[in-house]
């Protein structure tokens, strides 16, 4: 099989240059294209074997690569990560990526290959894959394949997964198959536990229309969504429940990051909000719980998951950083306020019935989100999982794709 695209064999060539080797002359064998790009950190005598030279990557890094070669491992690794992810960001070759490393090297690699588009294949043979690799894989579809051996020299083990690891990802090319369905326009759906009754007949009503993909908000699955907002798979955003942000401003299980909403302000991908479960935050069980909010209003959902009412003053913050984070979209943006309840326990006679705390919410998000043509905010009476509000939430929807 010949292709003009490419599978790119990244490591450090300092350090793995055997092993790299041993998987590029076997997919050699199956007459598959394939480079392999030195990330290495320092100058060494390698670089025949390489098909883009460490000093080729490095010199994508914004300050040039004497950023990268700076004789500081720990500035060094973060600069060619950088400066890697820029490399492979700027081709537009790439049919699959196998990286190859220990600590150093998955650190390195792995932002890169979070950049890529859902689907493209991402394997990292890794020392590191048999712990928590949540930070590697980040929102993508990285596998990781861990190396049982360290990565040193071709062994009796390390032949045995290196040859899994080559076969997995020619097998991915080799076998890659165009879909024949012809796709409905994709939507993203973020959904909890307590906002399951809204999103679940919101999917039910829009299924004919529309692909919903529904995404659990527990801080990955956000930027599950976002990942795929960024990648231009997404054709609108119902982001019903937004919890996650109370999780990330107070020390919840369960948060966002930073660049939470961000993805929307990109691609401004038609998007409709609202505020489901952010009267809760989620801890793990209650020995875990920080000493701070030893005071406040627990429910047990599980014995390994604790949520806690949020209070005035924290649904006033979490205002705040929505509506900030909002008025930075230039899409169409429409957020809507259920005032009957935010979640399944936030309704009259429930454990997080508190309609101050929702009053300062709705009164903060008021005074600074800014509405325009493209902006709006709508309040309604109704509680998140009634049937009017789920009406509102396709009706408005409806309007904005159109």
């Amino acid at each position: 099989m010949a292709s003009s695209r490419t599978i790119y064999l990244v490591t450090t060539l300092d350090t793995k240059r055997e092993e790299i080797a041993y998987i590029k002359n076997l997919l050699d064998l199956k007459n598959l294209n394939c480079k392999i790009v030195d990330i290495s950190t320092q100058p060494h005598q390698f670089n025949h074997l390489a098909a883009i030279a460490a000093e080729t990557v490095a010199s994508y890094h914004p300050n040039g690569k004497q950023a990268v070669f700076c004789g500081d491992r720990g500035k060094a690794i973060v600069a060619m990560a950088d400066a890697f992810k820029l490399f492979l960001m700027a081709q537009n070759d790439v049919e699959a990526i196998l990286g190859l490393g220990g600590s150093g090297g998955t650190a390195l690699i792995t932002p890169a290959m979070q950049s890529l588009a859902v689907g493209i294949p991402k394997l990292m043979v890794s020392t590191m894959a048999s712990g928590n690799i949540s930070g590697y894989i980040g929102a993508s579809d990285i596998a990781m394949m861990y190396s049982v051996t360290d990565i040193a020299g071709i062994n009796v083990i390390s032949r045995k997964v290196l040859t899994n690891a080559a076969n997995f990802i020619a097998g991915s090319v080799l076998f890659k198959t165009q879909d024949t369905i012809e796709d409905k326009p994709a939507i993203g759906l973020t959904m909890f536990g307590v906002t399951t009754t809204c999103v679940q007949s919101v999917s039910a009503k829009l299924h004919d229309q529309y692909d919903c993909l529904v995404f659990h908000a527990t801080g990955s699955g956000g930027k599950a969504m976002e990942k795929l907002a960024d990648s231009h798979l997404l054709h609108g955003v119902l982001d019903i429940t937004t919890t996650e942000v109370g999780d990330y401003l107070f020390d919840g299980v369960l948060a966002c990051d930073e660049d939470r909403f961000g993805a929307i302000a990109r691609s401004k991908i038609p998007y409709i909000g609202s505020c489901g479960a952010l009267d809760m935050v989620n801890f793990a069980s209650p020995d875990t719980i920080s000493q701070k909010y030893q005071d406040r209003l627990f429910y047990s959902h599980n014995p390994q998951v604790t949520l806690m009412r949020t209070t005035p003053e924290e649904n006033k913050k979490m205002a705040n950083w929505i509506a900030n984070k909002l008025n930075q979209c230039q899409g169409y943006v429409t957020f809507i306020i259920p005032e009957g309840g935010f979640s399944a326990l936030d309704i009259e006679g429930g454990a997080f019935w508190l309609p101050k705390a929702n009053q300062a919410f709705i009164d903060e998000f008021e005074k600074i989100f800014i509405q325009t043509e493209k902006r709006k905010l709508i309040k309604t009476p109704y509680h998140i999982n009634s049937p009017q509000f789920c009406d509102l939430i396709i009706n408005e929807f409806t309007k904005v794709m159109k």
